[in-house]
């Protein structure tokens, strides 16, 4: 194997996806809906998708908008108390078919939740009739593994979608360097976000 070559292959493949992906009207209408949320948007998914919502909502949290993640499975042994009235919901799944992240979305409209944001690829995905929003990740996107089974190319597409959203969030909010050094005042970001920092990484 030539592995250099191989490895180029791989990336080159998970950049073609993420710039397959279409950004239709839904995209726009969940910008919308996070950003008159009139509660905290709170991130689901689980497996490989989970560390993707759990990103997500430590994104969203650091430039301005409220969030915090609920694993699916500890969410019918109590976690869902943590939803309130007036949050929204975002739910990651490339299958839309994992039952934890279905029975959670099953259950979080009679707790007062206003929207539900489902990110899926699967065009017969169960997630998408629990979903006041669906955006598609795109029904054909190729993994790269050898076995067709790692999901990278997916996980890629799920971490551009959510960071367009997390960034488009923060301009149309007018979130400023202050405001985001308020949230992160630690490490080498919070060094730089200072007011008239030095950048010197800490």
């Amino acid at each position: 194997m030539d592995i250099k070559a191989r490895m180029q292959d791989i990336i080159a493949k998970e950049a073609a996806a993420v710039a397959a992906i279409q950004v239709t009207d839904a995209f726009e209408q969940a910008v919308n809906i996070l950003l008159n949320c009139r509660g905290k948007v709170i991130t689901t998914g689980i497996g490989k998708a989970g560390y993707i919502a759990h990103k997500f909502a430590a994104t969203l949290s650091s430039t301005g908008t409220p969030a915090f993640f609920v694993h699916p499975a500890e969410a019918g042994h109590g976690d869902l108390g943590m939803l309130d009235d007036g949050d929204a919901v975002v739910a990651f799944s490339t299958s839309g078919k994992s039952n934890e992240v279905l029975e959670m979305l099953e259950i979080v409209h009679n707790l007062g939740v206003d929207h539900v944001i489902g990110v899926t690829s699967h065009t017969d995905a169960p997630l998408r009739e629990l979903s006041e929003v669906v955006l598609d990740m795109g029904p054909d996107i190729e993994e790269p593994c050898p076995i067709n089974l790692t999901p990278s190319a997916t996980i890629a597409v799920m971490l551009a979608i959510s960071d367009a959203i997390a960034l488009t969030l923060l301009e149309l909010k007018g979130f400023t360097r202050e405001d985001y050094h308020a949230r992160h005042h630690r490490g080498y970001l919070g060094s730089i976000s200072r007011p008239r920092a030095k950048y010197n990484d800490e």
